[in-house]
């Protein structure tokens, strides 16, 4: 396998970029851009992508971690989205089974409350009519003693019975990484840590951008004919770089997840259930963890580094021991947090949850063409919408015809498998090969469910390098992932490591303690660090693995979760501006 994404060769490929010439540049590294990069990339739209931080560092990782239809849109009547959303939901199931899951989902329903046995029954029947549910996963109707088999931690007091649906749960960072890695593998030139520092025109229209290389310093001027702006929190920040920042506007919203062990949150069943103050909290089970969100404050704090207050904490430890009162939950069994923002457009007079989730395209009068809203679910539809626009404008211009989108049937890297029919099988399969090479079987299945496809490359690691691993203190599996991190998926810090590759910070943060020092160790050596940038990222982790598990002062987090209410937002201009809305 070619080491084509490897994190040491980030400073060689920005120069490589400088002296080509692309069709399309995506800014931004989040699976929006990635979603899109892919889709160019295989209509043979010559491509690069840029990311100022890490992939998948923003909204990306930092979601419920759920492709899932919306269920709750269908109370907005945004039936057309619950309807593209649903069939959406099947179609990354069947390119990427490594990384997504099929869930039931139990939705409880009580005397009194948002929901009755009726309307749930109808709108569930609806949900699976309009996403094109397949017949082993439709919806049915649980009573009273059925639902409290399934989960015996719900609440009893006014109990009437239950939805059971399907949803499916994801690893967010991982999907990112194994589209921008599909994107790679078919030519497309992409480059994390590499910020847009200022755009470049030509006769006013926008013909490339200056990069700065966020690790080495350096400045990197990158041309195309087309850039599109799929920054997501950060969309705004680039129209106003571009002068293009009217019309239509972002409205950031956070979101927090909590992390529980299961000896002390022993959830069996996923639980999507209605709070007191009539929101829809889930509760979900995952690798002998529960964690359980969000919630949905306005924000204005530091776009890059959203975190978890007191007030937001104890919002969802209030939700959990509402629904689930038997836990007496505190503070203190939370086990690690995320926050993340939702880059939605803003709407006049709604509260965060009424906030559409729907996407919208604006082209500037300098030819920037933007992406902002939509959902993770929605990732691959949004890509080819965006570049159906690419191809027309590119067409325009005297660059050929470009084919339809191929991205519906494509499995993403690592998808091959055999598809969703095919998966367990394959995992049975590599987790055997993976104990011929030496490993422990448990460890090898581990590895098959995170890699799929790409599984083999990591037994090949970790039995070649298991004295080097040994010299570091790591086990061979640790070690192969993270030089496959490195070598394949362009990993350049610590954080990059045990955030986006192995989400181990969030669902295993003893993990990330037990091998921290010999992970970093390692990356010294293989990444060339200085004895600055050693210090540097080291220190940079210990305030991940601190933030995760405190809250944050109210000060450093301006959000309105301080007092869990949404004041009211001034008007940010005119409905139609230098933006034209395409969508």
């Amino acid at each position: 396998m070619k080491t084509i994404f490897n994190g040491t060769q980030r400073e060689r490929k920005l120069s490589d970029m400088e002296q080509a010439s692309y069709d399309v540049l995506v800014i931004g590294g989040g699976i929006t851009g990635a979603g899109i990069a892919l889709d160019a990339q295989t209509r043979g739209m010559k491509t690069a992508l840029i990311e100022m931080q890490d992939f998948a560092a923003g909204t990306s990782s930092r979601s419920t971690k759920l492709v899932h239809g919306g269920l709750r849109y269908l109370k907005q009547f945004e039936v057309k989205m619950v309807a593209e959303v649903g069939k959406e939901r099947a179609i990354v199931y069947g390119n990427g089974p490594h990384v997504t899951t099929p869930e039931w989902m139990l939705l409880p329903i009580y005397e009194g409350g948002t929901f009755g046995m009726f309307s749930t029954s109808i709108g569930l029947k609806l949900y699976d009519y309009l996403a094109g549910v397949v017949k082993g996963e439709r919806r049915s109707m649980l009573n009273r003693d059925e639902t409290l088999r399934r989960e015996p931690l719900l609440k009893k007091d006014g109990l009437k019975g239950g939805g059971y649906y399907v949803e499916y749960r994801t690893d967010d960072a991982r999907l990112t990484m194994e589209v921008m890695k599909k994107a790679v593998e078919h030519g497309a030139s992409v480059v994390n840590y590499a910020k847009a520092d200022e755009f470049v025109y030509d006769n006013g229209r926008l013909t490339g951008v200056r990069v700065r290389d966020m690790i080495g310093g350096g400045t990197f001027t990158v041309r195309a004919r087309v850039i599109v702006n799929a920054t997501g929190p950060w969309v705004d920040t680039l129209r106003e770089k571009d002068k293009s920042k009217q019309g239509k506007t972002l409205r950031l919203t956070k979101g927090v997840h909590l992390v529980f062990d299961q000896s002390r949150f022993p959830l069996r069943q996923a639980v999507y259930f209605d709070t007191p103050d009539g929101r829809m909290v889930f509760a979900i089970p995952r690798d002998g963890k529960t964690y359980i969100g969000t919630t949905d404050t306005d924000y204005s704090g530091d776009t890059a580094r959203p975190v978890m207050t007191d007030a937001d904490r104890k919002y969802i430890i209030d939700a959990a021991n509402f629904m689930f009162p038997e836990l007496k939950l505190t503070g203190d069994d939370v086990e690690s947090s995320w926050a993340g923002l939702r880059p939605l457009i803003y709407q006049e007079g709604k509260s965060p949850s009424e906030v559409s989730r729907r996407d919208e395209i604006f082209v500037s009068p300098s030819g920037l063409i933007t992406i902002a809203g939509g959902k993770l679910t929605g990732y691959r539809k949004m890509g080819e919408q965006i570049v159906d626009l690419l191809a027309r404008k590119l067409t325009e211009h005297g660059g050929g015809s470009y084919p339809a989108s191929r991205t519906k049937t494509m499995p993403i890297s690592g998808g091959d498998v055999g598809g969703p029919g095919g998966y367990e099988a394959f995992v049975k399969r590599a987790a055997a090969g993976g104990a011929a090479k030496g490993l422990e079987r448990s460890a090898a299945e581990q590895l098959a469910r995170k890699y799929g496809s790409n599984v083999e490359r990591i037994y090949e690691l970790a039995e070649q390098h298991r004295q080097t691993a040994a010299a570091y203190g790591l086990p061979a599996e640790v070690y192969a992932e993270l030089v496959y991190a490195i070598e394949h998926e362009c990993a350049v810090k610590p954080v990059d490591f045990f955030v986006r590759r192995t989400g181990a910070l969030f669902f295993n943060i003893g993990w990330v303690q037990q091998w921290k020092s010999g992970v970093v160790a390692a990356m010294s050596e293989l990444l060339g660090y200085s004895d600055e940038q050693r210090a540097e990222y080291t220190a940079e982790l210990e305030r991940q693995l601190e933030v995760a598990v405190k809250p944050a002062p109210v000060a450093a987090d301006t959000s309105a979760s301080a007092e869990f209410r949404v004041s009211g937002t001034e008007d940010n201009g005119a409905k139609n501006g230098a933006g034209a809305i395409v969508k």
